[in-house]
């Protein structure tokens, strides 16, 4: 478990960059700037590998790959993708943080309560609230009063991440034999 827990730990860390830094970009195509940004585009990917290291290996070990990730994220974000002098690259920061570990715990204990169901129900209920609640949690601290359009931007973050969260549902069974189940 240490090589795979280390590889999914490196990899929340990987997309919790990317999102951070994908988040600054608005789609500039058919009219979607102002609802949409790239970030929501890689973000739901946290969320599988919360869920299937949850189903794997239990609520403990999917709570330590949530922190690993997050010291991890939270130090590439911070060397890479902000920069200091722009007020709102830090607010992005630490709202990327506060979104992230909260929405995250609530998908592992979600995920954990509802084990039990048929395979789909715990992943995709644990993402749709764990990403709508990570949504506006994000966008709200980041963007909140810098007339950038948050509410449009974080409604249209959301309506991907749940298309993403359904599409992540073919790769979660798909992985699924690969672990071995808890």
């Amino acid at each position: 478990m240490n090589r795979l827990f280390l590889s999914l730990s490196f990899l929340m860390g990987a997309i919790i960059l990317a999102s951070n830094y994908l988040v600054q970009f608005p789609i500039k195509y058919y009219g979607f700037e102002e609802i949409l940004t790239y970030g929501a585009f890689s973000y739901p990917i946290a969320f599988l590998i919360t869920d299937l290291a949850n189903r794997a290996y239990g609520k403990v070990a999917a709570r330590k790959i949530v922190y690993f990730g997050f010291a991890i994220g939270i130090l590439f974000t911070l060397f890479f993708s902000t920069n200091f002098s722009d007020l709102i690259s830090i607010r992005i920061a630490i709202g990327s943080g506060t979104a992230f570990i909260v929405a995250q715990l609530l998908d592992v204990q979600i995920f954990d309560i509802l084990r039990q169901k048929k395979w789909f129900v715990a992943p995709l209920t644990s993402s749709l609230i764990g990403s709508t609640i990570d949504t506006f949690i994000f966008f709200s601290i980041s963007f909140y009063g810098t007339g950038i359009p948050w509410i449009s931007l974080s409604l249209g973050d959301l309506s991907v991440k749940i298309f993403v969260a359904l599409i992540m549902l073919i790769p979660f069974r798909l992985l699924l034999g690969t672990f071995k189940a808890a």
